[in-house]
């Protein structure tokens, strides 16, 4: 229907409306016993009185309005073009009457103006409220039936807007709440019909296909709570993000997602001393290595917040730091932004950027860090993290950096596989250095991050994706988790409280069992592990461990001023010493068929080298005593 005769549509109606009010108003004064020369004077004048109001409506725009979209500020139009119409009405008809010597009473026009408000007003909310009702209960039966988890204003916003939205297929059948005084009470046409103690019995009864998690106060604790208890039921599950994530505290259908294991695994926020932190970054030049991986781009955001003058990303790979890049010219206006095409291993090319730019600090982050490639490339690992973090470090101290902090694993601590020994060996480097430079040097170690590339939550992901299985090398490995944001600032935060010398190490919370992380992912995306999606042990690879480690025996710990932060004390400060391990390493990456691992193995003393045709020869034992009994 074209608008034209939507509105032509409207007129007609409006003029039988303003017919039937005048006669209602009438009848309303007379009760019903309305004399014959009132009728005739109307039956006279009420084209005329059509005509005068029709006129005020099309000045009062109010056939230019979308009634499908109406609200309070157009039903307040409609009051006030109505009444300035009634008065003009009431003129004319005084005019009229004195001509004709009929005067209507003046209480006829009052009662007409209100009831043109309830019928004029009537037909255009009707207009808008019709649709939404029709589509509310349009396939009613065939809709995805939805629990909401939090009778509060959140909870109330999300059902008009699931209810706004036929397209979601959507019906909102109960609410769930722990503040017991709400139950029994209904939101939106849907019950109250318990706590969350009661979410897997309510969820059975009523039949849910999807929860939703509507407390944007809730903290992870909370959540985690919730989630455990909804994890019991075969419900999709969502969650609206936290308040902070919600902009001018207005519920949008768009901000519903689905919960995340980032969810389930992250911690409460952390405090910062922000201060300290800008101090440490305000007005200075900064360079990041490896910007474009996981924490080095997160670095670079985190980084962002405190104002640096410049800020340098050096990176190997073009194409995600040009991403990056990208991303931070969009959100900082005016931003000093310098990207480097550059390999830590090239040490000319490190004298170059670092001797130009002269940067106060450095962020060490670029490594390889894939434990299995490296235990297959052990020559890359050592040129990449060794060579490159002394290239970087060295120039460091010869350009006068300020502080210089490297980004290091808990991998390094008693390492079994090449990569984690690398890192040691980089921590190694860090600690002596620091002794002979006036450049503070520190370095900073964690364990997993969560969704970083590569690792283990990304892969069980598209697994998923993919139907299964879900591989994990053993079912009872652990890994500490941190989310990349958690990581970087508390990497900042350690910067700027580093004096030269330490190794800091973050409270990385209790471990989590890879199986039951791998179960959560396939619960949290609608299946059943080991029903809809198969779990597989596949046995440990080649230097990996059933745990990480955060510090070893004989670094000791102490507290810092941040509870999250702590630091061991240096127990390798001999640089002349590590100089010449490392030109022992550097004749290994020159002789072919060298035994780089073996070499790192008389460097790195926890190093526990992993000898495959060893185990091979120890399983093949076992095997033999067994059968010799």
């Amino acid at each position: 229907m074209t608008r034209q005769l939507k509105m032509l549509i409207l007129v007609w109606m409006d003029a039988f409306l303003i017919s039937i009010s005048f006669y209602a108003a009438l009848a309303l004064r007379f009760d019903n016993a309305i004399p014959a020369i009132y009728i005739e004077s109307l039956r006279q004048n009420i084209l005329f009185f059509v005509f005068i109001k029709l006129m005020v409506f099309v000045v009062g725009k109010m056939y230019h309005s979308l009634w499908k979209y109406a609200s309070i500020s157009e039903l307040v139009q409609i009051m006030f073009t109505i009444f300035f119409a009634n008065l003009l009405v009431m003129s004319f008809a005084y005019l009229a009457g004195d001509i004709n010597n009929v005067i209507f009473p003046r209480s006829v026009y009052v009662i007409a103006a209100i009831l043109d408000i309830f019928l004029i007003g009537g037909v255009r909310v009707g207009y808008r409220a019709l649709p939404a009702k029709l589509n509310k209960y349009k396939g009613w039966g065939m809709k995805k039936r939805v629990m909401i988890i939090g009778a509060g204003d959140a909870g109330a916003m999300l059902v008009k807007e699931i209810n706004n939205h036929s397209a979601l297929n959507s019906k909102i059948v109960v609410f769930v709440d722990d503040d017991s005084t709400k139950v029994g009470l209904r939101i939106g046409g849907a019950p109250v019909a318990g706590t969350t103690e009661e979410v897997p019995k309510i969820a059975k009864k009523y039949g849910i296909d999807e929860i939703i998690i509507a407390i944007p106060s809730a903290g992870k604790a909370q959540i985690q709570d919730i989630v455990a208890k909804c994890k019991k039921t075969k419900a999709k599950l969502k969650i609206l993000p936290g308040i902070y994530e919600i902009i001018g505290g207005k519920v949008k259908i768009s901000q519903v997602r689905d919960v995340q294991i980032e969810d389930l695994l992250g911690r409460e926020q952390i405090k910062l001393d922000t201060n300290e932190i800008r101090n440490f970054i305000k007005y200075k030049t900064v360079m990041v290595t490896g910007a474009g991986g996981s924490i080095g781009s997160e670095l670079c955001r985190q980084i962002l917040h405190f104002q640096p003058s410049e800020l340098i990303l050096v990176e190997i790979y073009e194409n995600s730091v040009y991403d990056l890049q990208n991303e931070l010219n969009r959100k900082y206006e005016g931003l000093n932004l310098k990207v480097i095409i550059a390999s830590v291993r090239d040490r000319d090319r490190m004298e170059e950027i670092i001797g130009t730019h002269r940067p106060d600090v450095i962020f060490h982050a670029a490594a390889h860090k894939h434990v299995p490639l490296m235990e297959s490339n052990p020559k890359e690992a050592v040129k990449n993290n060794v060579f490159g973090t002394l290239n970087v470090a060295q120039m460091a101290d010869k350009f006068g950096v300020s502080k210089f902090v490297l980004i290091s694993t808990d991998k390094a601590v008693n390492p079994t596989n090449i990569m984690g020994a690398t890192k040691r060996l980089c921590e190694m480097i860090v600690q002596s250095i620091d002794k002979e430079s006036k450049t503070e040097f520190a370095a900073v170690r964690f364990g997993n991050v969560l969704g970083s590339n590569g690792s283990v939550i990304p892969l069980f992901k598209k697994q998923i994706a993919q139907g299964g299985p879900v591989t994990l090398t053993h079912e009872d490995i652990i890994r500490y988790f941190m989310s990349i944001p958690e990581a970087t600032q508390l990497v900042l935060q350690a910067g700027a409280m580093a004096k030269g010398g330490e190794i800091f190490i973050l409270d990385m919370g209790e471990p989590v069992k890879i199986i039951d992380l791998a179960k959560d992912l396939i619960r949290l995306s609608g299946f059943e592990p080991d029903v809809d999606i198969a779990i597989k042990i596949t046995g440990l690879r080649p230097g990996e461990k059933l745990y990480e480690e955060l510090l070893l025996d004989e670094e000791g710990v102490s507290k810092t001023v941040h509870e999250k932060i702590f630091v061991g004390k240096p127990i390798f400060t001999d640089y002349e010493k590590i100089l010449k391990h490392i030109n022992t390493l550097d004749e290994g990456i020159r002789t072919p068929n060298a035994n780089l691992k073996h070499i790192m193995g008389r460097i790195v003393k926890t190093y526990k080298v992993y000898e495959e045709e060893n185990v091979k020869a120890d399983a093949q034992k076992n095997e033999n005593m067994k059968i010799g009994n």
